[in-house]
Formats: structure tokens, sequence, C-alpha cells
């Protein structure tokens, strides 16, 4: 009884902390602050644009996470080390832009300055922005 209130409680905290989401386990520990611009349906589907920027604290990571659609962001300031699964990991610097396609893990970190990105997210209605994925290795 004990081990399952431990795990229960484990549980309660690890879902507050995460927010069943990286994007929220990001937000709550001031290393990154998104901030969601519009929204807008995509006429004739079950898609909806979200348009929006993130701001990462200098040296602080991403978790891998996936999106329920594709992802297209440019790098107002800063640098990132982007992570895509199946690919090499890439320096991203302030004028570059990244396209993520949908359901691909992705992680990484923002570089000395942080960074400032713009994005796009073309996903699904009703789905969460950014899901948590499995840890992975960047190919070489």
């Amino acid at each position: 009884m004990l081990k399952q209130a431990m795990l229960g409680a484990a549980a309660v905290m690890f879902a507050t902390l995460v927010g069943y989401s990286p994007v929220a386990a990001q937000q709550a520990n001031q290393q990154i602050k998104r901030t969601i611009l519009q929204k807008s349906d995509v006429p004739g589907t079950n898609y909806e644009t979200v348009f929006g920027i993130a701001e990462i604290a200098p040296n602080a990571e991403f978790a891998s996470h996936t999106h329920p659609g594709t992802e297209s962001s440019y790098l107002v300031e800063g640098s990132i080390t982007l992570n895509v699964k199946g690919q090499p990991t890439r320096e991203v610097k302030a004028g570059e832009s990244v396209f993520i396609p949908a359901g691909t893990p992705h992680s990484g970190s923002a570089g000395a300055n942080g960074a400032k990105i713009l994005a796009a997210w073309v996903v699904e209605k009703g789905k969460p922005l950014a899901s948590p994925a499995e840890p992975f290795t960047a190919a070489k």
C-alpha cells in the first residue's frame, strides 16, 4: 500500500512538473517562454496554424518532443544546437530557418546568448501543441 501511495505521489508530482508536455515543463522552470501570437483555422481541414515566439534562456535545454503537424521556425536572435531524429546535430544561428516534419522528435539547447525563435506550427486541431518524446541520439 505504501509503495502504491509513493508511486501515485510521484506520478502526480511528475505530471505537475511536466504539465503533460515538454513546453509546459520548460515554461515552469522559467528557462523557456512561449508566447502564442495567433491561431487560425486552415480552411477545409482539421488543422490550425499556431504562430508564436519561443524565448530560450542562455544555455537552456529543451527536451525531446513532437508536434502533431509541421513546424517552420526562424531564429530571430541567438543560436541553438538542434537535434532532429534521423538527422545530424545542427547549429542554427540568427537569420536561419528550420523545418521539422510532423511527429518528428527533436530537442536541443540554446547558445550562450539564448535564443528567440519565431515559429509557425500547422497542427491537428484538438491535439496538444507539443507532446513528450523518447530521448534519442542524433544521426552522425
